[in-house]
């Protein structure tokens, strides 16, 4: 067992050279610091890999990121390390879940290759990679409030089902991505994420923009290539890959690209497999994940049954399948109602931040019936319902 005092926090008064289109930058560095002492008891054995040798300097800017729903073949790999101007490539599983309404994007990565793409005080901490090869997460700072929970694990979703992992430290994870949170490979099939669907490109000292250019033209729409700045680009594709549990593998994952409104459109493929719309009790017209569908039938049943059907106002529907960002706003990631598996109710008398007025009864009914309730949350949204388990009857 590794003494989490071992991390201390570091004042750190280094600099980081950020590569990035047209030069260099240079900026402070965020300081990496440790969680409380807590007992590494939960950490599940079959995620514990080989600790990695001794950081030797070879870093390699994050410069392009390739991403794809499924796996990337060897032949895409190949190819992309083989285009003029790439210096490094680094292969890893990435994907996102829902820790409330914010969603995290999160990397399964080798310990010892992928810290190389990361900022110089996170690459050299030995510590933090041993940790992370022995099957603990490392955070972003900022998501300390939004992730730790008691005895300083992370729950990787909010299906009841969903994993936990004990954080190891909190650090810069990987420069202009949105990366928030980094575990070992190892995870990777535990958590069902596509392996291997993610790769870093590194173009050195050089513009990575003719580099690109070439990946874009290279691999057209079938991947999501992406320059790892803070725009988003509305006429590349992005790739939405949903983990945490039973849920997320029910509803499927897609790519889409963004419009300037911060609305979404997801690809066409999975809309045609996965949305439907139907008619429902209570409600009406409703268009939804199929997933999602019996679920929501359940529970507006059992809502007319016991005689509750006038405490949701149809005209206050505020819908479910909405396929955009979080507030609209391309940083904070997808909002999960562009996967159709939320549904907002009587709106104006639960907006964000309030208590809400909606009746506890029904709320009650929708929890019985796999939906959790965003009134509970930090900063509440008890408009908001969305689907975390799959109940056969309730």
């Amino acid at each position: 067992m590794f003494d989490t005092t071992a991390l201390r926090v570091l004042a750190l008064s280094c600099v980081l050279v950020v590569s990035g289109c047209g030069g260099s930058a240079v900026k402070k560095a965020d300081p990496v610091s440790a969680p409380p002492t807590t007992s590494m008891a939960g950490v599940p054995a079959d995620v514990v890999m080989t600790r990695p040798a001794a950081y030797k300097p070879s870093p390699s800017s994050p410069d392009i990121l390739i991403q794809s729903p499924a796996p990337l073949s060897p032949a895409v790999v190949s190819r992309a390390a083989r285009t003029k101007g790439v210096t490094d490539t680094e292969q890893f599983s990435m994907a996102t879940f829902y820790r409330e309404e914010d969603s995290i994007t999160y990397a399964a990565v080798d310990p010892a290759t992928f810290r190389h793409f990361t900022p110089g005080p996170t690459a050299t901490l030995n510590e933090l990679w041993d940790r992370l090869a022995d099957g603990e997460i490392a955070l972003r700072s900022d998501l300390r409030q939004v992730l730790a929970g008691p005895g300083d694990f992370v729950t990787l979703g909010n299906d009841d089902n969903a994993q936990k992992a004990h954080i190891a430290a909190y650090a810069p994870l990987v420069d202009r991505s949105k990366i928030g949170a980094l575990l070992n490979e190892r995870w990777a099939a535990r958590l069902r994420m596509p392996e291997g669907n993610a790769l870093l490109v590194s173009t050195g000292v050089r513009d990575p923009a003719p580099v690109l250019k070439k990946l874009r033209s290279a691999f057209g729409k079938q991947l999501s290539v992406t320059l790892l700045a803070p725009n988003v680009d509305p006429n590349q594709a992005l790739a939405a890959v949903l983990t945490g549990g039973s849920i997320a593998q029910a509803v499927g994952s897609f790519t889409y690209t963004a419009n300037t409104d911060g609305t979404v459109n997801p690809e066409a493929r999975w809309v045609r497999e996965y949305i439907r719309t139907k008619t429902v009790p209570v409600l009406g017209t409703v268009t939804c994940n199929k997933a999602m569908l019996p679920s929501l039938e359940n529970a507006l049943r059992r809502i007319e049954k016991e005689g509750l059907a006038a405490k949701i106002h149809r005209g206050e529907y505020g819908g479910c399948y909405v396929p955009r960002f979080i507030a609209r706003d391309p940083s904070r990631g997808l909002s999960f109602h562009t996967f159709g598996t939320a549904l907002d109710l009587n709106v104006p008398g639960n907006l964000r931040g309030t208590v809400g007025e909606i009746d506890r009864r029904v709320v009650n009914i929708f929890i019985r019936c796999g939906f959790n309730w965003g009134g509970t949350w930090n900063y509440t949204d008890p408009m908001h319902f969305e689907l975390a388990r799959l109940v056969p009857s309730c």
